[in-house]
């Protein structure tokens, strides 16, 4: 009897899986051999591959697909390969679009009220109320905050490089940007002064806890993806729930003790403080942002429009720490490959030092945000280095109502009609090495985006912040912080390859953007 269960269960699990993964067939849609259970990441899930060479491998197979398809684990996602088609996606049919996938419940205490999980009209709404939050006027204020954290960067890594005895040190530059994104931060973000150069800063501790994406929270998203009742039933978090009440303490015990003592400093607490009462609104003249950089997106309509909403405290952390989330380990990821492109191109390093020390000597020896907009090669530099490394290499949304895709590729008999409830996903990372769209694309070349060439940039090719209404709401920010910190360093410090710079450059193995054996390379102090 136990045999004949067994065999039955088996029977059907093998029926469920082939019409699973017989969908694109069904549809006449191109994809590439799966792996039951596990789809088309099994390489990714296993360290076999990085998640990007997935996707360049979709792109080489099937290179005149507009779309094509992936299956992660048992979930079906329509990957867009062609320009034209992102456009309409992420713009112009945007109301078929509104959405991305939810990564965690709602009930999650760290990520669930989040802007990045909300949905629909919510989702609008919680946009435009934090939209105030994200403009140059009020980053601006910020870049003191930043400046701080760079000097105290510079100051530890000056004594390390005077105390040896070559006078240069090998850096892991990973670990150097992801600990001062930490603390710009800690002190933007949260309001909170923490020096974890030196050491691991209890802050510092939990903000990795909640920015390190390793197996197991993959797992756990990608499980909440395929059974989300189970999930929710079961109270799947992502974060411990050490970490999930230290930050609920540290953002509503800062509030308190401001609100006690009459405390104003300009940083996102008091911004979320101060949405929360009903105090801030989105001014028209504050999103004229014609130096803030070619990466930069700017905010749709739906983001400018004003809301009154009743907020809770859940509300106020995950605000906070999706800040957390977005600037800790993106800007750091940003940050590292352009050092490491700079140390392997020292003509572009040159360059760039000498327009650093054009504004430095302009300003007295004094960084602030109006020298940081109008610095064109440092713009170019940046922008070249997110092209090259997308932070993010991967874009989604959800369809939320059936949508008409068209005949996707020339065997095409019928439309692709995409159902509610369906991902769809953007490369990013192919999109920007894509050769006809970026010649010689693996060069690192800023004059891409100097202002002779940049006009022959494709609209809609270069997407490091995401396109459309649902794109980074946070740009400004994270661009300004890459910036003052390359500012900065290469101001006082020249970047060189070492015996263990990764020459050529190797991703790990999995889903996260980072170089494979560290992100090394040699520092030494500049002498004028």
């Amino acid at each position: 009897m136990i045999a004949i269960c067994f065999l039955l269960a088996i029977v059907a699990l093998a029926l469920y899986l082939r019409n699973v993964y017989s969908k694109f067939s069904n549809e006449g849609i191109n994809h590439l051999p799966i792996i039951p259970v596990f789809g088309n990441l099994f390489w990714a899930l296993f360290s076999l591959e990085n998640i990007t060479e997935l996707m360049a491998r979709l792109r080489s197979t099937f290179p005149d697909d507009k779309v094509v398809g992936l299956y992660e684990l048992l979930n079906p996602i329509y990957i867009v390969q062609d320009v034209d088609t992102i456009k309409k996606v992420t713009i112009k049919d945007f109301d078929h679009f509104v959405d991305r996938r939810s990564f965690v419940s709602e009930l999650d205490p760290t990520f669930g009220r989040s802007l990045i999980n909300l949905k629909g009209d919510e989702w609008k709404e919680m946009r435009s109320t934090l939209s105030p939050a994200f403009t140059s006027s009020k980053i601006r204020l910020m870049v003191p905050f930043m400046v701080d954290v760079g000097e105290e960067m510079i100051k530890v890594l000056s004594k390390r490089i005077n105390d040896s005895e070559s006078q240069n040190i090998d850096v892991n530059t990973k670990d150097l940007t992801t600990r001062y994104a930490n603390d710009v931060i800690a002190s933007c973000a949260f309001g909170l002064k923490v020096d974890s150069q030196s050491v691991d800063s209890p802050f510092y501790v939990k903000a990795k806890d909640v920015v390190t994406f390793g197996v197991s929270k993959m797992m756990k998203i990608f499980f909440f993806r395929c059974l989300p009742s189970l999930a929710n039933m079961m109270k799947m978090s992502l974060s411990s729930p050490e970490t999930s009440g230290f930050f609920t303490d540290v953002v509503l015990s800062t509030i308190e003790e401001r609100e006690k003592n009459k405390i104003i400093r300009h940083d996102m607490i008091n911004i979320l403080n101060e949405i929360k009462k009903g105090n801030l609104r989105h001014d028209e003249h504050t999103n004229v942002d014609s130096g803030a950089g070619f990466a930069t997106v700017e905010e749709s309509n739906i983001g400018k429009k004003s809301h009154n909403r009743d907020w809770s405290d859940n509300d106020l952390v995950a605000q906070a720490v999706i800040f957390l989330l977005a600037g800790f380990d993106t800007v750091s990821t940003a940050m590292t490959f352009i050092i490491h492109e700079l140390a392997l191109n020292p003509d572009v390093q040159e360059k760039l030092v000498q327009e650093i020390k054009e504004y430095d000597q302009k300003n007295g020896g004094q960084l602030d945000f109006t020298s940081i907009q109008s610095m064109k090669y440092m713009d170019m530099v940046v922008s070249e280095g997110m092209r090259l490394h997308p932070p993010a290499p991967f874009l989604e949304r959800l369809c939320v109502k059936d949508y008409n895709f068209g005949r996707v590729n020339k065997a095409a008999t019928k439309d692709l009609i995409v159902r509610k409830g369906t991902a769809v996903g953007f490369p990013i990372y192919v999109f920007h090495r894509n050769p006809q769209l970026f010649p010689d694309p693996l060069k690192f070349d800023p004059e891409r985006f100097s202002d002779e060439n940049k006009h022959n940039i494709k609209p809609f090719s270069y997407m490091p912040f995401g396109l459309g209404p649902r794109n980074c709401i946070g740009s400004r920010f994270a661009l300004c912080e890459v910036k003052v910190m390359l500012y900065q360093l290469i101001r006082k410090i020249k970047v060189s390859p070492c015996e263990k710079t990764a020459i050529p450059l190797e991703l790990s193995k999995g889903f996260l953007i980072d170089i494979h054996n560290g992100a090394w390379v040699r520092f030494e102090l500049r002498q004028d």
